[in-house]
Formats: structure tokens, C-alpha cells, sequence
């Protein structure tokens, strides 16, 4: 097969996003009555997924009294799914080199300011092993849209990551944000053992797509909007999607969020494992305050359409990354959030060794700096569980299978025992001093919660095996 890129081809494609009616679905809820909203939570809660109409209605549900509604109808539902379980996991960027122009991005191929750099097959192992040495057993590798970031070459380095092993590290599951690809190039792809492809639309406003998107691959719309239904078609059937923030009106792009949600779910009968919501960062040789000028989303809309998309989706993890600060991210822990990277660093190449410029080599700037180790402690310190969980993909848990346990909220059952499981691995190869105390303590309150039962009693068999030096013990 030809290497690079594949050929765009968008032939008998539509939008499955229907602007018109998400305004009009904007406009005939303003100033909805509070039992209509609180009716709305309620079937949340039920774990139904919601209709467009109904969180048009929840978008604008603006008194403060019912935003606090909104804000606990989250809280509970994460609750009810997720319990107290937070999976981390890290970003890798391996390329930053791109043919794409998109107005916001740090790595646009006219940006004389970015430093390019390709991770080689002895970077992309030191990466690796430097990340191990942190304790994670998950990333995302990232890829610029470039012609040498074709599909065989994602399947290598994928397959480079898992071979690689430093001490007791192991990475046991990675996932992909690189450009859309046609189905022949998931395939080739799908070889490695990938979890979520994820691809974000950036924005979903054709309009405002083709503004911020003047050349390139990327500037057609209607193929990347595609990409996730040509991966389905490939057999990768675990999707993340997302929309980045401040390119355009979030309420708009909450509401086409959901569509996409709906689109596949109604074509393949699998919704998304994950969304994400991004906001606009600054980045190297970027002027993003023009860009954001006039969408940028206050921390209160943000917060809100978190809880929201929370109350909408209830079966879909929600990552929220580095890119929002500390306090924020806190905060949004509770009522909405599954997943967070820990310890991020993404200038290409900045893991194994200190890099000056890595801020040049990066496509934005981090609001957390946290290392991992900070960040777990502070989770156990307020009540919530670390997972390094990838059991349910590796135990064919995905795609439509995954939803049977994830939509009625059954998969919680595998999830907190996993989150144990691999938390405790952690602690005995990694934590050391008042990280080690606090995660023990949070373990010890996640077993004083379950019910006895035959389960807890494997579970603490299970544990005891993990102490003993078993490693990769899960449900």
C-alpha cells in the first residue's frame, strides 16, 4: 500500500448536524419553567440518555436556584455510575509536524515559530520509560496531520509503546488522537490493539469550521465529521469525540455534541466511549485572543455545560485535561468529570529529559503542572478512587457490549474493583511518604462501602495477590 495520507473523499456525504434545528431548538426553550427542568434531571438520573429538546432546556435553565439543580443532578449521576473512581491517564505527542493551517493551533504548517520534532524509534522508547517510571498505564499519542503520520505509522509506534518496559511499568492501553483516516487505514491501525480512536471536530459550525480551517486535509469538513463512522466500519468501536471551545458559541456546540452522540448511536448502535470539551489555550506564534474574542466560555458556562453534557450522555466518560487549572479541575471532579491526564507534559520529547523549549515544541500551554504523584494524593485526599482500570477493553468489554453494561450503569460492578486493583499496584511499585498513607486510607473507604459479598471477598483475595507481587489481576 501507497504510504501517507489517504485520499479525501467525501462523495455522498451529509451533515449529520442539523443547524437550523439546534437554533431553533435554542430559542423555543428560552426561559423554560423549573418543573420542566427538574423534570428533565429526573429522567437523567434514571440513566436515560437525553433528547435535544431537553438539554436545549437545561442549557437554558439560567436562574441560579436551578443551575445548583443542574450542578446536583450531576453530582448524583456520577455517583450513581462512576462512583468514586477518577481514571488518569497522560498525553504523548510524537509528531508536531503538520500540512493543516487552523488558525488556532501552535503546530499550523505556516507557524515559523513552532520547533518541529518527530519522536525517533529510541526517543519514543525513552518517552516511554519515563512515563513508566511515573506509574501510568494508559496514554493518548498524539499525532500531527502529516504525510509520515500515516496509518502504518501510527500502528508501529503503538506497537513500540506496548513492547516497551522499564521496572514494573507496562503500558496496557493506548489510545489515538490523529487526523481522520479512510477504512482501509483503520484497519491497519485497529492491528495494533488500540482503545478509543478519538478525533474532535473542533467545531461543528460548518461556517466557522471553514474560517479557522483555510488549507489543508482538515479544511474539509464533512470528512472529519465522518472519520468515527469509517473506524466503526473498520471494526474500532470504541470513539471519542469532542469540540474545542471558543471557536464558536458552546451552547451550539453542546447541543451538536449530542447529535453526534445520537448519529451513532442510531447508524451503530455504540455512542461515544468519551467526550471531551477543551477550551482554547494559548499557544507558540498564536494569536488566540483574537480567535476567542468573541466565543470564549467564562468558567461558569464551562462548569455548566459539563454538568450538563454529564446529565445528557450518562453512560460516556467526560476528560477534562491539564489544559484548565488546578482549583478548576477540583471542583469539576465532582459533578461530571471520569477522567484527567496527570503529571502532563506536551512539548514532543519533554518526558525523558528536561527541554528548555519545550513551550516551542508544544501545541498550547498547560494550566496544570501538577505532578502525577500530587495528583493522586490530592484525589484520595478528597474521597475519590486513582484507576489505571483498562480491564473492560481488554476483556472485549467495548463498542456495543460496553454500552449493554454502561448505559443501565451495570459496569460500575467491574470498574471500582478494577480502580482497586490497579491503585494498589501503584502504591506498592510507585507511592512512597504521605501519597502512599492517603491511598491506602481511600482503598480501605472504598472496601468499607461495598456490601459483603462473594465479589468484595475475591477482591481482597485479589489484593492480597497484588501485595505479594501479582501484577495486572483484574475483573
Amino acid at each position: 500500500m501507497k504510504r501517507g495520507l489517504p485520499k479525501v473523499d467525501v462523495e455522498g456525504l451529509e451533515s449529520f448536524i442539523p443547524e437550523a434545528e439546534i437554533f431553533a431548538w435554542l430559542e423555543r426553550t428560552r426561559d423554560p419553567a423549573p418543573e420542566r427542568v427538574r423534570a428533565i434531571i429526573r429522567r437523567s438520573l434514571d440513566k436515560n440518555r437525553l433528547e435535544p429538546e431537553e438539554m436545549a432546556t437545561l442549557i437554558n435553565a439560567e436562574a441560579p436556584e436551578l443551575v445548583e439543580e443542574i450542578f446536583e443532578g450531576a453530582r448524583e449521576l456520577k455517583k450513581r455510575i462512576y462512583g468514586n473512581r477518577i481514571v488518569l491517564f497522560a498525553p504523548l505527542y510524537v509528531g508536531n509536524e503538520c500540512i493543516n493551517r487552523c488558525e488556532y493551533c501552535g503546530f499550523r504548517a505556516d507557524n515559523p515559530e513552532v520547533q518541529r520534532k518527530t519522536l525517533l524509534g529510541d526517543e519514543l522508547v525513552a518517552e516511554v520509560e519515563a512515563l513508566q517510571e511515573l506509574g501510568h498505564k494508559r496514554l493518548i499519542m498524539v499525532y500531527g496531520e502529516h504525510p509520515k503520520y500515516d496509518a502504518q505509522y501510527i500502528r508501529d509506534t503503538v506497537r513500540e509503546v506496548y513492547q516497551a518496559r522499564k521496572g514494573p511499568g507496562e503500558i496496557r492501553r493506548v489510545n489515538i488522537n490523529a487526523a481522520p483516516l479512510d477504512v482501509e487505514g483503520f484497519r491497519i491501525v485497529k492491528e495494533a490493539g488500540i482503545g478509543t480512536y478519538q478525533i474532535f471536530q473542533e467545531t461543528y459550525h460548518r461556517e466557522t469550521y471553514e474560517k479557522v480551517h483555510p488549507s489543508g486535509p482538515k479544511s474539509n469538513y464533512l470528512w472529519r465529521l465522518h472519520g468515527l463512522d469509517r473506524a466503526m466500519e473498520a471494526g474500532i468501536d470504541d470513539l471519542g469525540i469532542g469540540a474545542l471551545l471558543g471557536l464558536y458559541d458552546w451552547r451550539f456546540e453542546t447541543m451538536a455534541l449530542l447529535y453526534h452522540t445520537i448519529h451513532l448511536e442510531e447508524r451503530f448502535k455504540v455512542g461515544p466511549h468519551t467526550i471531551s470539551f477543551p477550551r482554547l489555550e494559548p499557544a507558540v506564534g498564536t494569536d488566540i485572543g483574537r480567535i476567542t474574542a468573541q466565543y470564549a466560555v467564562p468558567d461558569q458556562d464551562f462548569k455548566r455545560l459539563v454538568a450538563i453534557l454529564r446529565l445528557a450522555v450518562p453512560y460516556t466518560g467526560l476528560i477534562l485535561t491539564c489544559r484548565e487549572s488546578v482549583a478548576l479541575r477540583n471542583e469539576m471532579l465532582s459533578f461530571g468529570v471520569s477522567q484527567i491526564d496527570g503529571g502532563s507534559s506536551i512539548g514532543v520529547g519533554s518526558y525523558a529529559a528536561a527541554d528548555p523549549d519545550a513551550f516551542k515544541k508544544s501545541q498550547f500551554v498547560l494550566g496544570d503542572n501538577r505532578s502525577l504523584d500530587e495528583i493522586i494524593r490530592e484525589l484520595c485526599e478528597a474521597g475519590f478512587i486513582p484507576s489505571f482500570c483498562t480491564g473492560c477493553y481488554r476483556k472485549g468489554r467495548t463498542g456495543e457490549h460496553f454500552m449493554e453494561f454502561a448505559i443501565p450503569g451495570f459496569v460500575k460492578r467491574f470498574c471500582t474493583p478494577n480502580a482497586v486493583l490497579t491503585f494498589l499496584e501503584y502504591l506498592n511499585d510507585y507511592a512512597e511518604g504521605e501519597t502512599l498513607e492517603a491511598g491506602l486510607r481511600q482503598i480501605e473507604r472504598e472496601l468499607d462501602a461495598m456490601p459483603e459479598s462473594r465479589a468484595k471477598e475475591e477482591l481482597r483475595e485479589r489484593m492480597g495477590q497484588v501485595r505479594a507481587g501479582a501484577r495486572d489481576l483484574y475483573f
